[in-house]
This record gives structure tokens, sequence and C-alpha cells, in this order.
């Protein structure tokens, strides 16, 4: 079997016993009913960027989805197969001035993949997570049923309400709640419930006009006094930071950035007015598309850059994917910086979605005993989000490498409870083994 089916954008690898690429659904069907009289586990995959091996089986049966392309384009609306990427939604929907609004930093994402995780990105500020523009799924249950589910099909069975934590974007687990949809139910599910084959998305109209800048300063603290200005500014749809450490990974393409910059701060917004003058001296404003492309690659390229740092090391990805509320967002930045300074003094990036209190931690260590220590502040770094009332996965999922995180966020009922779901739609456990829960 081939490797790259083995592996995730993360570096985890996997192993699994056979691959099928079905065509069609009742392909799909016929390999799901076969897994259940086998009692063979099926892992569903895509494009396989996700970042926490999700997608990576272990053992039994792999699933790909590649086959799956529909794509019509409707007035606000898309039609879209499983295998169809975040980049080709955009380029489709773009002649009729459309587009689709969660945005997850790596393009090529497939639309399956995104919905089985909620993913979100960074207008996520504006625009919430995938959960949000889903009208419709077509959804292959573990039993080899195809169902269809629209937005308003409520789950007909009684599902109990488990709490979440109060901040902008949580994909820990299960969301569960009485008189919920069917659709909110598997988007996030991480293809534990059933593997979606197509989806109904949302388009919104392209804005006649978007302002598009980063703002460059010479410390954290005026760059985070500015996000809590400009955060409750209408039409703001994105919200981003890079610290300093980052900004210096990022001079490898971008050798123009201000020498005394320590901290940036990109943003977007429909309404252009009066936006120059709260900007620092030293900015970058996008005036053509060509300047809007170049925010887009500076954004865009910090991901690809720390993934070829720790691939070339020969070491997994070492990121956070946690959220707290934004009271908290000063207090979990610093903590996360003295505890790095302290541990791994300069081999860390920190950016991402300041606007939703949701950065991004990637330590980058140069040795197995770096990388244990590494992995020892994951974890610390996660109960210290669960402490100030966050969750450990606000976009990414949690998969199999952070599986053993939903124990800190939710008590254990809480947990029986997101299982019992589990029972009732895949009674065998077959789905997505290893994914959420650890045991599972």
């Amino acid at each position: 079997m081939r490797a790259d089916y083995l592996t995730d954008s993360s570096g985890f690898k996997g192993h699994a016993d056979q691959l099928f690429t079905p065509a069609s659904e009742a392909e799909v069907s016929s390999i799901l009913r076969e897994a259940a009289r086998l009692a063979i586990p099926i892992t569903a995959c895509g494009s396989r960027t996700g970042l926490t091996g999700g997608s990576v089986a272990q053992g039994g049966w792999v699933v790909s989805l590649e086959n799956f392309r529909k794509l019509e384009i409707g007035q606000g609306t898309a039609r879209a197969g499983a295998a169809i990427t975040l980049l080709e939604l955009r380029d489709a929907a773009a002649p009729s001035r459309q587009f689709y609004a969660p945005d997850p930093t790596e393009i090529t994402a497939s639309v399956g993949g995104t919905i089985a995780t909620n993913a979100s990105g960074s207008r996520s500020f504006r625009f919430g997570s995938t959960r949000r523009h889903v009208d419709a799924l077509r959804v292959a249950l573990s039993d080899g049923r195809i169902e269809e589910y629209r937005r308003g099909d409520k789950v007909d069975f009684p599902v109990p309400f488990v709490p979440l934590p109060d901040v902008k974007k949580c994909t820990a687990g299960y969301r569960l709640e009485p008189g919920m949809d069917w659709i909110d139910l598997f988007c996030g599910s991480e293809g534990t419930l059933g593997i979606v084959l197509e989806a109904e998305l949302r388009l919104l109209p392209i804005p006649a006009s978007l302002f598009s800048a980063i703002a460059f300063f010479s410390t954290d603290e005026q760059a985070l006094d500015s996000v809590d200005t400009w955060r409750g500014i209408p039409d703001l749809r994105m919200l981003e930071y890079i610290g300093a450490n980052a900004l210096q990974l990022l001079r490898e393409r971008f050798p123009e950035i201000p020498r005394t910059a320590a901290a940036a701060l990109l943003i977007e917004a429909e309404d252009l007015g009066g936006w120059e003058s709260r900007l620092p001296e030293e900015s970058w404003v996008a005036a053509t598309p060509k300047d809007r492309e170049r925010i887009r690659r500076f954004r865009h390229s910090l991901p690809e850059l720390v993934i070829a740092f720790i691939s070339k090391r020969g070491f997994l990805k070492m990121g956070t994917d946690y959220a707290v509320p934004v009271s908290r967002n000063r207090d979990m930045l610093a903590y996360y910086t003295a505890r790095l300074e302290a541990e791994l003094p300069g081999q860390y990036v920190i950016y991402g979605h300041i606007g939703d209190a949701h950065v991004h931690v990637n330590m980058l260590p140069a040795s197995d005993e770096q990388c244990a220590v590494a992995a020892g502040l994951l974890k610390e770094f996660a109960a210290r989000a669960v402490e100030f009332g966050g969750t450990v996965s606000a976009e990414h999922g949690l998969g199999k490498r952070k599986a053993g995180m939903l124990a800190l966020q939710y008590a254990p009922e809480h947990i029986d409870a997101m299982l019992a779901v589990k029972r009732r739609l895949d009674p065998q456990g077959l789905l997505g083994r290893g994914n959420i829960f650890p045991s599972v």
C-alpha cells in the first residue's frame, strides 16, 4: 500500500491492510457493509492535509474519497463532492462573484476533511467555522446506508446537553444539545459517526471593496493594544497575529519585513473608512490584487515554513490548537511566551487567530531531548487553556495524536454521553477508530 495514504501533514504515520478508492456511493456502501460483516475498522481520507492523524489509519481498511469530485455552483450555494479542494471551490465560485467563507490555511484541504474537523481559519473572526456554512450533507453510515441530511433535519433520538467552553471556536469532541440538527452532529465528528460524501455549502457575495494590510509593531504590547481596540470594529473579517520569532522565520521569504518589527497583525475589512489612519507607519497596505496576493502568501507561508523546518529535522509537527475566552487572551499568550523562553528559548513560533483568542504555538526542537520537552509543553499548555476556561482543540480536531486531551476538557459523564452517540451510530466502533476517543 502506498505510503502517502498513511501519513498527514504533521508527519504522523500509520498502517493499513487495504486501500479502497470507490468511485460511487454504491461502492462505498458495499465496502462498509463488508467491513461491518468482518468487523474491520474503516478510516476515511481525503487530501491528508490534517495535523492530528485523523485520516491516518492504524490498521484496517483505508477508504479514499478522491473520486468524489462533483462540483456545481449555484446562486448562493455550491454542491461539492468530498474530494473537492478549497482552492477548486474558490476558483469555481469566483466568476459569479461568490466565495466560500471558511478559510483554513491549507487551501488544498478537501471539503470532506474540513467538514470532518469543522475547520475554520483566518476569516473565522467574522464568519465562524465550517458548520455555519453547511446546508446539506450526504453521509455513508457504518451499516452502508447512504443518507442525506438538510439544515433543519433534527436528530431523531434523545441528545443530552454537553456544555461548551466560552470560546469563539471549539472542535473537541461532539457538539451535543437537545433538538440539534444532524448536520451539526456530523460536522466535527472526525469520521467517527459517518463518512461525508458530498455537501451543499453556502456561498457569499464577494464584497465590492476589501481593505487588507499587515501592521508592524516594535513591541508585542503595541500589537495587543491594537487587537483590543480593533476587535469591535464592524466589518472586520480577519485579525491575525504574528510574533517576533515567526517574523524572523518569514524573513527567509520576505526580507523586506521592517528590521524593527517585533510583532505584526494581519487585517482584512469590508469597510475601507479610517483604516489607514489606525495603522502604524511601517505597514503594508494592499492597494492592488497583486498586493493582496502578497499578503495572502505572507500569512500562508508560515505553516509551510514550519512544516518544512520540522520535517527536515525528522520530527512530528509539535503545534497547539488551543483557544481561550477572549478575556484571557493576553494571559494565555504571556504564559506561552514565558514557558517557551524558559524551556526552548528561541525555538518556537507563535502566530494565528488572535481575534478569536486562538493562536498557534509551534515548537521547533533540535534533538530527541528537546522533542520530549515540547511534548510535555503541549500537555501543559492544554491544561492551562482549560484552566482559563478554554478548549484543547479550536479548529484541527483531536484525531489520534490528541485524543487523550479530551479528558482534560470534559467531565467523565460528558465523554460517556459522546460515546453513547458513537455507539448508536457505529455499534461496532469501526469508523475512525482512535479519533477523538483514544480507546474507541
